[in-house]
C-alpha cells in the first residue's frame, strides 16, 4: 500500500525539499497531437474509459522532457453534468483510479531509467469545467459556497484516495469557488496546491488575487499557490501578489501557451508559439518554485523549459 498523500515528506511538504520542480504541460495538448479525439464533453478525460495506454506515453513523453510532475487527467472527471453523462458512480470511481495509477506507472518507468523522483498532482478543475461550455474561464454558475462544497466533496474524496503525491486544484475562476475547496481541503487534510485562472493580478470574477492566495495561506494542507490556463503575460503579476500574501508556501505556476480558447467550438484559435515558457528563468528568479505549462503546451516546451532553467543556473538539466 502506497503513503497516504504527502505522508512523511520533510516540513509536511510532498515534494521535499528540491526546488525548482518543472511540471507538465497540456495533457489534452499531448493527446491530441497523438490522434486521440479530445472535442467531446470530457476532453481529455474521455481517454480514461477510451485509451489509457495513450494517457499513460502522454505522461511519460512530459517525464522524459524534464518534467518533475505529471498532472493527472482528472480535470473533468465529476459525478455529474455533461462530461460524466452515460456514466454511473462505479464508471467515475474507476476513471479517477485509473488517473492517478496512469501518472504513477508513466512516473515510476521515467525514475527507472534516469534515477530522478517524479511526483503526481492529481487534477482537481472548477465546476465550470463539467458544464463543458467556457464557464470554467468566468465562474459564472450561480453556485454557492456550500453548494460547491457539496459538489466538490465527492471528487476530493476519491482522488485522495488513490494517493498522489497531492492535489492540484486547478483553473479556479472565483474567490468563491477557492473559499469552497479551501474548506473542503482543511476538512480532508490532505496536501493540495490551489491555482487560480487570472486576469493579471486578479481573478477571473475580478477579485484580486492577493485576497485568495491570503485565505489560502491560513488553510492546513495547502502547501502552494499560484495560476495556471491564463496568458503568460499575468504570470508577473501572480507572482507579486502571492509572495506578498503568502509567503510560506511555494509558488506554482503553468501559463497557456498562445491562442485563445472558443468554448462553442472546442477548439483553440491563433498557431502556438515555439517556446512560450521563455520568460520562466525569470518566474523562478522572481520567487516561482513549481513551473510548467497548461494548454498548447507540449514536451517539446517543457523540454525547452528546462534547458533554459539549466542554462540561468537554477537546476540540474
Amino acid at each position: 500500500m502506497r503513503e497516504r498523500v504527502g505522508a512523511g515528506a520533510p516540513g509536511g511538504s510532498p515534494f521535499g525539499s528540491a526546488r525548482p520542480l518543472v511540471l507538465d504541460g497540456g495533457l489534452g495538448t499531448t493527446l491530441e497531437a497523438m490522434g486521440v479525439d479530445v472535442h467531446g464533453p470530457a476532453w481529455s478525460a474521455a481517454a480514461l474509459h477510451d485509451d489509457r495506454d495513450a494517457i499513460r506515453a502522454a505522461h511519460l513523453a512530459f517525464f522524459e522532457a524534464g518534467a518533475d510532475v505529471a498532472v493527472t487527467a482528472s480535470y473533468q472527471v465529476s459525478f455529474d453534468g455533461p462530461a460524466a453523462a452515460g456514466a454511473d458512480a462505479a464508471d467515475v470511481e474507476r476513471a479517477i483510479r485509473a488517473s492517478t495509477r496512469l501518472a504513477r506507472e508513466a512516473a515510476e518507468i521515467a525514475q527507472e531509467r534516469d534515477g530522478r523522483r517524479r511526483f503526481v498532482a492529481a487534477s482537481v478543475g472548477p465546476y465550470g469545467a463539467s458544464l463543458a461550455d467556457g464557464s470554467e474561464y468566468t465562474g459564472d454558475h450561480g453556485l454557492t459556497v456550500a453548494e460547491l462544497r457539496r459538489w466538490h466533496r465527492r471528487r476530493l474524496e476519491a482522488l485522495a484516495a488513490t494517493a498522489p503525491d497531492v492535489l492540484a486544484i486547478e483553473t479556479i475562476p472565483s474567490a468563491a469557488e477557492a473559499e469552497a475547496l479551501l474548506a473542503e481541503i482543511e476538512a480532508l487534510g490532505v496536501p493540495a496546491w490551489l491555482s487560480l485562472t487570472a486576469d493579471g493580478d486578479r481573478t477571473r470574477q475580478g477579485e484580486p488575487l492577493a485576497d485568495v492566495f491570503a485565505q489560502a495561506a491560513g488553510v492546513e494542507g495547502i502547501v502552494a499557490v499560484g495560476v495556471n490556463c491564463c496568458d503568460r503575460h499575468a504570470v508577473a503579476a501572480a507572482i507579486a501578489a502571492a509572495r506578498s500574501a503568502a509567503p510560506g508556501l511555494d509558488l506554482v505556476v503553468y501559463p497557456n501557451g498562445a491562442g485563445t480558447w472558443d468554448a462553442l467550438a472546442r477548439a483553440w484559435r491563433a498557431e502556438a508559439e515555439p517556446d512560450p515558457l521563455v520568460a520562466a528563468p525569470g518566474w523562478v528568479g522572481g520567487g516561482a518554485t513549481l513551473v510548467g505549462g497548461c494548454c498548447r503546451v507540449g514536451p517539446e516546451h517543457i523540454r525547452a523549459l528546462r534547458a533554459g532553467l539549466a542554462a540561468a543556473g537554477a537546476l540540474e538539466a
